[in-house]
């Protein structure tokens, strides 16, 4: 793994707002939190967009939520391949880690299993239903971050520029890791939350020197008053201590690494 070497420049800290599976069905849950990010001010966000959401919620299908990803196009906001259903529907796993890391850990690990062959073919339609709609597009992020080695090289093949996991972000086509800390929390139960809560609070005092911090947003989390205050209490309180909003990609392009749109 090649490690990132930024030129040296002196920038003020930054700040990373991102918006974890994006479709038309989780629309109404992040909605009023969107609203109340723009009427902060310019606040760009990094939005995970995902074609057709467990088989359900196919872009195609769904021309006013297009026009509304349009519109944050051009407030200034990025659109990010977030897999292409978001949800595991390949064969029983065997093995007892796999059968963890799918059914237990997560049922949403689309990119998990799949072969090289299996994630290009979806990387190929994801990246052409960008292209159809004209939107920029330099980034894919694997459903809870879990890719397969076929998918890993897969991506060497296409004109993408990073993917990411919790804590770094990767250059594409050599994975090039540049640390990128990140705050997520598990919001399905009270005890969750309150426990995501006192880690992220650990965290942002751990990393209050840190180049930049992501805040990684789902949309459970949008459906708690608890979570979803803590968001836009912690976004407002980083924004107050200077830190720049910005999207993955034009942080990115900060550290001086080159990123090229595939659109």
């Amino acid at each position: 793994m090649v490690e990132a070497k930024p030129m040296a420049m002196t920038r003020s800290p930054s700040l990373l707002v991102v918006l974890h599976d994006v479709a038309p069905q989780t629309w109404p849950d992040y909605q009023p939190f969107v609203e109340a990010v723009d009427a902060l001010g310019q606040v760009p966000m990094t939005w995970l967009v995902v074609p057709d959401f467990h088989h359900a919620n196919a872009l195609d299908d769904h021309p006013d939520f297009r026009r509304l990803l349009d519109s944050r196009v051009e407030r200034g906001d990025e659109l990010v391949l977030h897999g292409y259903y978001h949800c595991d529907d390949g064969p029983p796993a065997v093995h007892p880690k796999d059968w963890f890391m799918r059914r237990v850990y997560t049922h949403e690990g689309e990119f998990y299993h799949l072969s090289e062959e299996a994630a290009l073919t979806r990387l190929h339609a994801g990246v052409e239903l960008f292209q159809r709609y004209q939107w920029p597009l330099e980034g894919f992020v694997a459903p809870a971050w879990l890719m397969s080695e076929g998918t890993r090289r897969a991506l060497r093949q296409l004109p993408l520029s990073y993917t990411s996991d919790t804590q770094h972000l990767y250059h594409l086509p050599d994975f090039t890791k540049v640390d990128a800390p990140g705050l997520v929390w598990s919001a399905r139960s009270a005890w969750r939350r309150g426990l995501s809560k006192i880690i992220s609070d650990q965290r942002q005092q751990r990393w209050r020197q840190a180049p930049v911090i992501r805040l990684g947003l789902h949309p459970v989390d949008m459906r708690h008053d608890f979570s979803r205050d803590y968001w836009l209490q912690t976004l407002e309180r980083l924004l107050e201590d200077g830190r720049v909003p910005m999207t993955k990609a034009g942080w990115l392009a900060t550290q001086g690494l080159r990123v090229s749109s595939a659109a």
